[in-house]
C-alpha cells in the first residue's frame, strides 16, 4: 500500500470522527442544551473516547464554533438581501415576518436551547448580527424622521425576535401567520401626532 495513500485515508478516517463529534454535540444541544452537555456525553455518542474529542477540539470554544457553523449551514436563516426586491415597506415586513416565524419554527428546538444556555457567548455573535441586518433592511423603505425611525427600528426588531414568537406561536397558540399579522400591525408606524402626544 503507497503511503500517499494511507495517509489520505488517515485524513478521511480523521475528518470522518470529527464530523461525528460535531453531529454528537449538535443533537445533544438541540435536545439537553450545550450547558448540560459534557464531552464525555459527546465521546460516548460519538462512539470515540474523551481525548479523541479533545484532540479534534482542544476546547470549548474551538467545538462551539464548528458545531454552530455546520448548524447554521445546514439551517440558514433568511436572506435580507432578498427582501430589498420587495419596494413596499408593508409587503416587505409582511414577507420577511412570514419567513422568519417559518425559520423559528424548524429551528425551535434548537435555538430555545441556545438562547437559554448562551445567549451572549462569542459563538452567537453572528446569529445576533444577521437578525441586527434584517432590521436594517426592513427599516429602509420607511420614510420617518429620527424619534419614529428609533421607535420602528425596536418594533421591527421586537417582532423578528425568536422570543417574540415563542411567546406568541408556542405560548399563546397563534398560527406563524397569525402571529406575523399581529406583529405587522404592531410595527407600523404611528400617527406622529400620537407620538408627540406621548
Amino acid at each position: 500500500m503507497s503511503r500517499p495513500y494511507t495517509l489520505k485515508r488517515r485524513a478521511e478516517r480523521q475528518d470522518e470522527t470529527r464530523q461525528r463529534i460535531i453531529k454528537a454535540a449538535i443533537q445533544l444541544h438541540q435536545t439537553i442544551g450545550p450547558t448540560a452537555t459534557t464531552i464525555s456525553q459527546i465521546a460516548e455518542r460519538a462512539g470515540v473516547g474523551r481525548v479523541t474529542v479533545y484532540r479534534h477540539f482542544p476546547d470549548e470554544l474551538t467545538l462551539a464554533r464548528a458545531c454552530s457553523g455546520q448548524y447554521f449551514e445546514h439551517n440558514p436563516a433568511p436572506d435580507p438581501e432578498s427582501w430589498r426586491a420587495i419596494t413596499d415597506a408593508e409587503e416587505r415586513l409582511r414577507r420577511a415576518l412570514r419567513e422568519t416565524y417559518a425559520y423559528h419554527r424548524a429551528t425551535r428546538q434548537m435555538i430555545s436551547h441556545v438562547l437559554a444556555d448562551a445567549r451572549d457567548h462569542p459563538v452567537m455573535a453572528p446569529y445576533h448580527q444577521h437578525w441586527r441586518q434584517a432590521v436594517d433592511v426592513l427599516l429602509e423603505p420607511w420614510p420617518l424622521p429620527g424619534r419614529q425611525r428609533k421607535t420602528l427600528r425596536a418594533a421591527i426588531a421586537l417582532a423578528l425576535s425568536f422570543d417574540t414568537w415563542r411567546v406568541l406561536s408556542q405560548e399563546r397558540g397563534l398560527t406563524d401567520a397569525q402571529a406575523a399579522e399581529l406583529m405587522l400591525r404592531l410595527a407600523r408606524p404611528c400617527d406622529p401626532d400620537d407620538e408627540n402626544r406621548s
